[in-house]
C-alpha cells in the first residue's frame, strides 16, 4: 500500500514539475524585467525599484499605455521611489521616506502622483491601476518631449549631468523629465 502511495505522489509531483517547465515555463526570463535606478550625491540618496516592459513593436502611449487614465509606471509590482532626504518637486514639498510612483500620460504632458501606500502589484485582476489618490502625498504635470531615438524597453533614470538632477522616464519616442531639488529649510 505505501509503496502504491509512493508511486502516485512520485507521478504527480513529475506531472507538476514538467507542467510548470514546459507549459507555465517558469524557468523562462520575465518579459518586463526587474529593474533598479539609483544615484547617491553627497548625502543625498534616491532609488527608483520598476520592471522594464518592451516596445515590441506595437504602439505605446495612446495605445497600449492610454492617454488621461492611470499608468503603474512600468509593468508587474508597484514602482516604487525612495529618498533619504527631504525633496522639493514643482514647489510641492515631499518628505524623506517611500512612495509608489504613478503616472498619466497625456498626448503633450504627463501627470506624476507619489503615493504613500504600499502597494504589492500595479494592477488588479481586470488590469485597473491598484493606485488609491487618496494616499496622493504629491501631484505634478511636467511636459513630454518626442525623441528621435525609439527606446525599446521602459527605462527610468537619474540625470544630472547639467548639475540640475532629474528623474527621466523613456519609452518609444517619448521622454519626461521631472526635476528634483533636495529641500533646503533656510532656503525654501
Amino acid at each position: 500500500m505505501l509503496k502504491r502511495l509512493l508511486i502516485v505522489l512520485s507521478i504527480i509531483a513529475l506531472g507538476l514539475l514538467v507542467y510548470t517547465v514546459f507549459v507555465e515555463n517558469i524557468f523562462a526570463p520575465r518579459l518586463s524585467p526587474k529593474d533598479t535606478a539609483k544615484i547617491t550625491l553627497n548625502d543625498l540618496d534616491l532609488k527608483v525599484e520598476y520592471n522594464r516592459p518592451s516596445k515590441r513593436e506595437r504602439d505605446i502611449f495612446g495605445a497600449l499605455v492610454p492617454y488621461n487614465k492611470v499608468w503603474r509606471t512600468g509593468a508587474n509590482e508597484a514602482t516604487t521611489f525612495q529618498c533619504n532626504q527631504d525633496l522639493m518637486i514643482d514647489g510641492i514639498l515631499l518628505k524623506k521616506g517611500k512612495y509608489t510612483l504613478w503616472t498619466v500620460p497625456m498626448e503633450n504632458t504627463w501627470k506624476i502622483m507619489f503615493n504613500s501606500k504600499q502597494y504589492q502589484w500595479g494592477v488588479d485582476e481586470k488590469m485597473q491601476p491598484l493606485w488609491d489618490p487618496n494616499y496622493d502625498v504629491l501631484e505634478t504635470e511636467v511636459a513630454s518631449q518626442t525623441i528621435d531615438e525609439v527606446v525599446e524597453k521602459f527605462t527610468i533614470a537619474f540625470d544630472n549631468k547639467t548639475g540640475n538632477l532629474k528623474l527621466t522616464m523613456a519609452w518609444d519616442n517619448t521622454l519626461v523629465e521631472l526635476p528634483l531639488k533636495v529641500y533646503d529649510p533656510t532656503n525654501p
